[in-house]
């Protein structure tokens, strides 16, 4: 029997498809919403004698763009999902069934721990170390805050968009580790653009990196425990211990401890921070094994 390349048994749009259109609507719409924000941020400059990056800088454009990120992921999910296969809302994975903040919390605890365990290798061999900001409490404080809102948009934003729906709709046609790598694969090219990326280790750790997030997905089956996962790492990267955060470095301004990089690139990442270094790899590979196995909690036993 002839198989249609396009439609599948249940007669509906291949995966592959459904993936690529979800990809091309996402990034269609979200340039539309970019440029029609900055036209808004630029006209308002204009009027104030401002210019739009005084505006919007640092945090602010972060939040600025993980707001619109969220908002077209979701948007964009969410269509895909009911034209496509019918799918309700809820399907997406912001779930709200009992338990959901128990999933956050391990992935936050999980994150956490996963982003220490990658500082302890270079600070054991003295090739990081760490000092006391001796800034106000009140300003760290602020920056821990800010932060902590700023880092959770951001990962809710790329969480939906890489294992929301293009993950789940992969999913639920092939074997996770077929599924998981093509969004995978564009959250690591999307990331080479960011200041300082050193193309071999920020490409290779942030494809491990989306990995481990998925895998985060598959166990949980819900945004929740990824989204612990992702904001912890971040969070305890750029506010707590003073690393840049995927090359970025005005979001935290005043940690509570200063890295200070000794080297060797290879292993802390060098002005890229832990993201472009070995010892990001080898945490992210062993959490990754933990998750997998559905032993670091409750939450992680349900696949």
């Amino acid at each position: 029997m002839h198989q249609n390349i396009f439609i599948d048994e249940q007669g509906r749009l291949r995966s592959a498809f459904r993936f690529a259109l979800f990809i091309l609507f996402f990034f269609a719409t979200l340039t539309l919403l970019g440029l029609i924000a900055w036209s808004a941020v630029a006209f308002i400059g204009h009027r104030t004698g401002r210019s739009a990056d005084e505006l919007i800088a640092g945090p602010a454009a972060m939040l600025l763009h993980g707001g619109l990120m969220l908002v077209t992921a979701v948007g964009v999910g969410w269509f895909c999902g009911r034209a496509f296969e019918g799918l309700s809302f809820g399907a997406l994975g912001w779930t709200s069934a009992r338990g959901w903040w128990r999933d956050l919390l391990c992935g936050v605890a999980v994150g956490a721990g996963t982003f220490l365990v990658a500082a302890l290798l270079p600070w054991t061999f003295k090739s990081i170390r760490f000092e006391v900001n001796d800034a106000q409490w009140t300003t760290i404080g602020d920056t821990l805050l800010l932060t902590a809102v700023v880092f959770i948009v951001a990962a809710a934003a790329e969480e939906t968009a890489f294992r929301g729906y293009p993950l789940q709709t992969l999913l639920r046609a092939h074997p996770f580790w077929i599924a998981a790598l093509p969004s995978s694969l564009i959250f690591a090219l999307v990331h080479l653009g960011n200041p300082n990326a050193a193309s071999a280790f920020t490409f290779i750790n942030t494809l491990l990196a989306g990995i481990w997030l998925a895998v985060g997905y598959w166990r949980a089956r819900n945004l929740w425990f990824p989204l612990g996962l992702h904001w912890a790492w971040n969070w305890v990267q750029g506010a707590v211990l003073g690393f840049p955060v995927s090359g970025i470095t005005t979001l935290a301004a005043e940690p509570l401890l200063r890295a200070q990089d000794a080297g060797p690139v290879w292993l802390t990442g060098g002005a890229y921070g832990i993201e472009g270094g070995l010892s990001c790899t080898a945490a992210i590979l062993f959490s990754t094994a933990v998750i997998a196995r559905g032993s670091v909690c409750k939450c992680a036993r349900r696949a």
